[in-house]
């Protein structure tokens, strides 16, 4: 039975739980996103010491997507069987040991080896984290929840662009080890360590929740069970419906051409920015700045997409602001007017996802959710394979980055429009496929 409390009450038990949750998922998740993309900032001298052209480099940044993309799905089918709370802190420990491996890669065939096994280590991290959200926040707030979630990706790409960057100019040579080298050593313990503090401090459900009052949990209880009644009072899927759903598809394809944009532009930011004539220590500072903006462009359309209870527009919006940010960076790719580019892309690419990943939980619930995220993660991310080999065969072709901004431009542009031609909004706050 759903339990009414009053407003500030409901505020209060949201807020005791973001405070129990979030903080420690966002660590998680900013230690995920550093371990998967440090190699942009490492291979500003990995790639000499070990042979790796850009279109070489590409392909090993890209690869991770290959495998984190087979195994997305398999991998949250398992969470949904063990919990989240063992399920992740596995996913944590080996993706952590394989990131500090990547300092043994000697060539080519080993860089692509390791980049391959750090994708099947992190698989179903990501879509995990997202479903596990949704068994904790309730619809109204979810964009607000998953928007926290998701500062960790510019905040690490910030942290990760400044830290890096000390640790490949202060620590080459120590130990006989390249700058490169310890970037991957220091940067992977984290992961490892927080492992643990997962298995100790992750509450599956609000059922099990012992730090919640008994009506603190009823009524967060009844909150997400009326929800979910409501969507399975229109259509409750299974898993196999949910791979099949074109809701889902359509979902995907916004995803991977979004993707696609993004992770050609993290993969080769750092590089971009050193091709304007800065230091290693340099680059590192003035790659932080667009992060710093899209965090606040995501915060922003997180706040403003919960507030207008809309997620469509927000999303348009936010991709066709990427879109022309990497336009500007194009049009200026041999100027610091780049960076002012890569920031308005920044804020645009983040300011879409917590508009972005409400969308799932607007039709799927369950299981259906958890294999239905994974697919259209898994899907997305194979625009991570695709962006950074595409970007590097542009490099190495024409000598500079320009088309290569151009490229990711158009990807961004392609999500504004399916976004705009193939969802809409229904008028019980469920997506449903454009009309014909």
């Amino acid at each position: 039975m759903q339990i009414q409390l009053a407003p500030e009450l409901q505020r209060k038990i949201i807020l005791k739980v973001s405070w129990r949750l979030l903080p420690l998922i966002v660590l998680c998740y900013l230690m995920n996103y550093i371990d998967r993309t440090n190699v942009s900032f490492a291979s500003l001298t990995m790639n000499k010491d070990i042979g790796l052209t850009a279109y070489l480099y590409g392909w090993g940044a890209g690869i991770f997507f290959f495998s984190y993309a087979l195994f997305e799905v398999p991998s949250n089918m398992v969470l949904e069987k063990v919990g989240a709370r063992l399920w992740i802190a596995r996913i944590m420990i080996t993706w952590g040991l394989i990131s500090g491996a990547m300092s043994f890669a000697q060539g080519p065939i080993s860089f692509l080896a390791l980049r391959f096994a750090l994708g099947v280590a992190e698989a179903g991290f990501f879509p995990g984290m997202i479903y596990y959200l949704t068994k904790w926040f309730p619809g109204p707030v979810r964009a607000r929840a998953i928007s926290i979630l998701y500062i960790a990706v510019p905040v690490s790409n910030a942290i990760a662009s400044i830290v890096s960057g000390v640790i490949l100019t202060t620590m080459d040579g120590t130990l006989g080890l390249k700058g490169w080298q310890w970037v991957f050593i220091i940067e992977a313990i984290p992961a490892v360590v927080l492992a643990f503090f997962v298995l100790g401090l992750l509450t599956e459900r609000p059922s099990q929740a012992k730090w919640l009052e008994p009506a603190e949990r009823d009524w967060l209880e009844g909150e997400l069970a009326a929800e979910r009644s409501k969507i399975e009072s229109v259509h409750q899927l299974t898993m196999k419906q949910a791979l099949l759903d074109p809701r889902v598809w359509v979902l995907s394809a916004i995803y991977f051409t979004g993707v696609t944009g993004s992770y050609g532009l993290v993969f080769f930011m750092p590089q971009i920015v050193k091709s304007l004539g800065m230091s290693n220590l340099m680059t590192g500072f003035v790659t932080a700045i667009p992060y710093v903006f899209g965090t606040i462009g995501l915060i922003a359309w997180g706040y403003s997409s919960d507030r207008r209870k809309e997620r469509r527009w927000h999303l348009i919006v936010s991709t066709g602001l990427a879109s022309m940010g990497f336009v500007l960076a194009a049009v200026s790719s041999h100027s610091y007017w780049a960076v002012v580019g890569m920031a308005v892309a920044a804020v645009g690419i983040y300011g879409s996802r917590p508009s972005f990943w409400p969308m799932p939980s607007l039709f799927l619930t369950g299981g259906a959710a958890a294999v239905g995220m994974a697919l259209i993660n898994s899907i997305g991310n194979l625009g991570g394979y695709l962006g950074p080999i595409v970007v590097g065969k542009i490099k190495d072709t024409t000598g500079h980055f320009e088309w290569a901004l151009y490229f990711m431009a158009a990807c961004l542009a392609v999500s504004t429009v399916i976004a705009y031609l193939a969802m809409r909004s229904t008028d019980d706050g469920t997506l449903a496929p454009a009309k014909k």
